[in-house]
């Protein structure tokens, strides 16, 4: 009754756009027989906890296991996943004396949870071995463990290297369960399927050929995600038997604030308002937020207004605190809470009556498991998404059938998990770890499909003094040891450790109360350091926000401070792309597409203080770091001349560098020397071999000139209308007036939409447009990875180019702004009243609608 009297108060005064409710009606259970082949104590165990029948799909799963299948299985949350590999392995247990399971798990918490749950059954000797395990108990559950629960990480560094210590375990390893597998994507995905193929390597030295039991949320590719990991054909389970409760389903866009700029209330702002209203009601609900910040922020507001015991759970709080909370949610007792993604898996925190989500989490993967904590327990339930202001969120308003319909809603391709497990630099790191392990024979391969390329990978190793051949033997032969050295969430060696704490360079700094060994919170590698810790950024950790005070870039180390503000840092500076290497190309309406190698220079140069949020720009800062070259992948579109001609004629194409007449080089000597040769800005002199810029404060093509036609170049280029700026002040100013013509409008669409597709964060991939390519001249606009050698993202954008094209139109058009915002082309100016037409034109012609 609370939650049916919040939707109707919600649906009769919505304080916003009610975008789509979709009612899912309660649905019973679909169930199967116990299957016979399970063993009499199990059958007996089962009857114990109530449980008389299957779900299909667990029936499914456990029937393909016991054929001696690899298993998927791809359900909703709550359906009773964790059963699929539970009761293989509690047969293999009971019939087998000498059987043993490993589980892995992406967090402590579901280990916890699992270790519990296996408690509760019959004769299970159950542990968990992670960072937290007492060294003292260690060498117990070496011994005695018949089902280990840990994470890839500790697999990684702490159990494959010192495999010997584990022989008997490793011996009797029958069973591997893989859970959440969908979070195993990316860089993170690519070293977790090296990882497994270490293990499936050490388990065949030991005799042992584990059976993989793989459990995910909803995406667009599991079997080729389960078949990436465990590289073997996987049994795919995906009709889902579990009952469901009715369920409200709901899209909810804030109001317009400022209709010229497309400035909307925040995500945050309006999530609030309605945990307000739903709390009122007494209907316990949580509220999921994009940061550690906005959790906190909207934590104090919500507790200020209401009288519910409400909660915070996150990242950083004591695990007291979150077993606490957890409690309270089971138990009623806490009424709301607060959390960033931390609760989005599958901890056991009861059924609530209503999920609110400030902002898209970034996948339909997530938006499912966080809707799904509401409703558990078969009771009704509301899940709503409350739209951010940028292109993902304003996309998913225009498509609500793309969150909460089923795959036949979706374009084909979206949401795919992609992995790379053969990226050159992450293959190396594995091959080192593995050769570390056991030696290599000289016939073996190691996941890549030639043993031949395994050979050649192992002589550079042996070049650069890792390893040593004898005779068909490679042998580990470097001091250090390597799995320590390889972190499963970067993609090359060389990287930036991010550390908290005191700084201490110097050692007469030290005293009795300042450590000289501040903590360790992340790392990334040296290629990203540039765009994501440069002194002054905000680096986010776990949801919290870290300001960083310096960059010791010789020795890899960035100092970071906890700090509370309410925006974020987007780095700024110039990108140069080189094609090394054509993959693919064809031709297309408007021009031609390709993917293939590029060699990305970049130097970052300054960046921008962003509030969270709406995108607002609060502030600048200026940066100087060296150039980093990067060889990665990229897709790539480029205009035709024909294209670009007709534009031209018709006065659609803004993109042409400028001619700034006869009179420009004398005026711009003229500015330089009355500043003094000085940045007017921050005053930097000129330096030997590099003029200053000088800038026009009345963007130059606003005036009109036209060659030949007539000479309003000269008032354009009068003293009053020029400074003199350094570079790094010059690319400020430029980014300021933020000039958008319709192809970096579009490549500001594009870059935004395509993780939609691709399950990645928009921050893995970078934006270039040109002008004038330099190897073509023609305009040219790239999406490149921000990997190193890449993880095969872009090759999927060269597949998906009709789509994305279609679906940036759509997305432009539905747009409410006059002449572009956040929510579609990116900010605008004065300067840009064109800007959104621009880009709708050119798409026009990409659409062959010209």
């Amino acid at each position: 009754m609370p939650l049916s009297s919040a939707l109707d108060d919600l649906h009769a005064h919505p304080d916003g756009h009610l975008v789509a409710w979709r009612h899912l009606l309660a649905r019973p259970a679909a169930t199967a027989p116990i299957p016979d082949h399970l063993s009499a104590t199990l059958h007996q165990a089962l009857l114990q906890r109530g449980i008389t029948h299957l779900y299909t799909h667990q029936a499914q799963a456990i029937d393909a296991a016991a054929r001696g299948e690899h298993v998927c299985v791809v359900t909703p949350t709550a359906s009773g996943k964790s059963l699929c590999y539970l009761l293989p392995t509690l047969q293999r247990l009971t019939t087998d004396p000498q059987a043993r399971a490993l589980y892995l798990f992406p967090t402590k918490a579901l280990a916890q949870d699992q270790l519990a749950e296996l408690r509760r059954w019959p004769a299970v000797a159950a542990a968990t071995y992670d960072g937290d395990t007492p060294t003292s108990a260690r060498p117990k559950i070496r011994r005695s463990a018949r089902v280990l629960i840990t994470n890839p990480d500790m697999l990684h560094t702490g159990i494959l290297p010192h495999h010997t210590q584990w022989a008997e375990f490793f011996e009797g390893l029958r069973l591997v369960a893989l859970d959440e597998m969908h979070t195993y994507r990316g860089v993170f995905g690519s070293h977790v399927a090296n990882v497994l193929r270490r293990l499936r390597r050490v388990a065949a030295f030991y005799g042992a050929s584990p059976q993989f039991i793989l459990s995910s949320a909803t995406i667009a590719n599991p079997a080729q995600l389960a078949e990436g990991l465990v590289e073997a054909p996987v049994t795919v389970v995906d009709e889902d038997g579990a009952p469901r409760g009715e369920r409200h389903l709901i899209c909810l866009n804030p109001p317009v604030v400022d209709r010229a700029l497309g400035v909307r209330r925040s995500a945050a702002q309006q999530a609030t308002l309605l945990a307000r209203r739903f709390l009122a009601h007494d209907v316990q609900t949580a509220v999921f937020a994009g940061s550690r910040l906005t959790t906190e922020v909207i934590l104090h507001q919500l507790r200020q207004t209401v009288h519910q015991p409400v909660s915070g759970y996150r990242g950083g709080y004591l695990p007291a605190e979150r077993r606490r909370v957890e409690t309270g949610l089971r138990d009623g007792s806490v009424r709301g809470v607060v959390t960033t993604n931390a609760l989005e898996l599958g901890v056991d925190i009861g059924g609530l009556d209503a999920v609110i989500m400030a902002g898209y989490p970034g996948s339909i993967a997530s938006a499912w498991q966080q809707a799904g904590r509401a409703g558990r327990r078969g009771a009704p339930a509301a899940a709503l998404l409350v739209a951010g202001g940028g292109p993902l969120d304003q996309y998913i308003m225009a498509h609500p059938d793309y969150l909460w319909g089923t795959a036949s809603d979706r374009p084909a391709g979206s949401e795919r998990a992609l992995i790379n497990p053969d990226n050159a630099l992450i293959l190396l790191d594995h091959l080192r770890c593995a050769a570390f392990e056991l030696p290599f024979a000289q016939d073996e391969s190691f996941g890549v499909d030639r043993a031949a390329v395994t050979q050649d990978l192992l002589a550079l190793l042996a070049d650069d003094g890792d390893l040593h051949r004898a005779g068909a033997t490679w042998h580990w032969l470097a001091d250090q040891y390597p799995a320590e050295r390889v972190s499963l969430r970067t993609a090359g060696p060389d990287r930036i450790l991010i550390l908290a704490g005191e700084e201490a360079p110097d050692a007469s700094r030290i005293t009795d109360q300042v450590s000289p060994t501040p903590r360790t919170i992340g790392e990334i590698d040296r290629a990203s350091a540039p765009r994501l810790v440069y002194p002054g950024a905000i680096y986010l950790h776990d949801a919290a926000p870290y300001q960083v005070t310096r960059l010791d870039w010789e020795a890899g180390r960035a100092w970071v401070e906890p700090v509370q503000v309410d925006y974020y840092t987007d780095a700024m500076g110039s990108s140069e792309v080189k094609v090394v290497g054509v993959t693919a190309e064809r031709a297309v309406s408007g021009g031609q597409v390709g993917h293939g190698d590029v060699e990305i220079t970049e130097k970052t140069t300054g960046y921008r203080q962003v509030r969270f949020g709406t995108g607002e720009t609060l502030g600048w800062g200026e940066v100087d770091l060296p150039p980093q070259t990067m060889l990665t992948t990229a897709y790539w579109l480029r205009l035709d001349e024909a294209t670009i001609t007709r534009l031209r004629v018709e006065g659609w194409w803004r993109f042409d560098p400028n001619d700034y007449g006869p009179t420009w080089p004398q005026q711009r000597a003229l500015a330089r020397q009355r500043d003094g040769y000085r940045c007017r800005v921050c005053g930097a002199p000129e330096r030997e071999g590099r003029q200053h810029d000088v800038h026009h404060l009345q963007p130059f093509r606003t005036f009109g000139y036209a060659v030949g036609h007539n000479r309003h170049d000269l008032q354009a280029n009068r003293l009053d209308n020029l400074v003199t700026l350094c570079p790094q002040c010059h690319r400020r100013a430029e980014a300021h007036q933020l000039v958008r013509g319709a192809l970096s409008g579009l490549a500001y669409t594009l870059g935004h939409l395509a993780p939609l597709y691709l399950m990645c964060d928009p921050r893995d991939l970078g934006i270039v447009t040109e002008a004038q390519a330099v190897a073509t001249g023609v305009p040219t606009l790239y999406i490149h990875e921000h990997t190193p050698a890449g993880l095969g993202l872009t090759a999927a954008l060269y597949d998906l180019h009709g789509r994305l094209v279609a679906d940036a139109r759509d997305l432009i058009r539905r747009c409410p702004c006059d002449h572009g915002c956040p929510a579609c082309i990116g900010p605008t100016t004065d300067a840009d009243v064109e800007a959104k037409a621009w880009t709708l034109r050119l798409l026009q012609e990409l659409r062959g609608e010209g």
